[in-house]
């Protein structure tokens, strides 16, 4: 409970993302501007292709350009040898709806492994937490028919959406990553929400900072999949 009142500032203001989605960063631009078809710089990089695939939170909504969670994780792969190229494809507002409608896009980058990191957007406009798993269910399923390896990015609600309802949504992640048996990090923003210096005044999105912090949450579930 005390972990769901510190953050319930940090959720809410989603949902101004949700009424007006913010534009793409320059890193997603020609995934955007070209529906289906992998980027010139994807195209040319012959390193294997690792997604984030999400909303605001994998965009980097608010940070400086090159300052978002997957900027840091190419850095971290990079220092540690490994020869991957991180592509972001977050948009601000998206929910899971919005990420089955654009899977085809992530698979037309012929990605070796993909974090699958929507939800919070799910959870702020009500949707049932049934269909919200159908669809991060169709997500998963597509990935990996596609020969894709999946990893689970979590997280959580304010606690005025009621325990009933949290509890269901909460749910949602550890059961598509059982069924799956793909790997899960609960909650990305884990030591985020609660560091100075590491959110926005929005009181929602990382700044450079903590989405250094979300990089670092995810190596311990990214590794294990990665080859030199």
């Amino acid at each position: 409970m005390k972990r769901l009142l510190l953050i319930a500032a940090l959720l809410l203001p989603l949902a101004a993302c949700n009424r007006q989605p913010q534009p793409v960063p320059p890193a997603d631009a020609a995934s955007v501007a070209q529906p289906n078809q992998p980027s010139a710089a994807v195209s040319d990089d012959p390193r294997p292709v690792l997604v984030a695939f999400g909303d605001s939170l994998t965009a980097g909504f608010g940070a400086d350009q090159d300052k978002s969670y997957p900027d840091y994780l190419q850095k971290e792969l990079d220092a540690r040898g490994y020869h991957y190229h991180v592509v972001n494809e977050g948009i601000s507002g998206n929910t899971t709806k919005d990420g089955v409608n654009r899977i085809d896009e992530v698979i037309a980058l012929h990605p070796a492994i993909v974090i699958v990191a929507f939800g919070g957007n799910d959870g702020l406009r009500g949707v049932r937490p049934e269909e919200m798993q159908t669809n991060l269910d169709t997500i998963v399923h597509t990935l990996q028919d596609a020969h894709v390896k999946v990893i689970i990015a979590g997280i959580t609600l304010p606690p005025n959406y009621g325990a009933s309802y949290i509890h269901r949504f909460d749910d949602v992640f550890p059961a598509i990553a059982k069924k799956y048996h793909t790997p899960l990090l609960p909650f990305m923003l884990a030591n985020v929400w609660d560091t100075p210096g590491d959110m926005q005044r929005d009181g929602i999105h990382a700044t450079a900072q903590g989405n250094a912090q979300v990089a670092r949450n995810l190596l311990p579930v990214v590794e294990p999949l990665l080859t030199k």
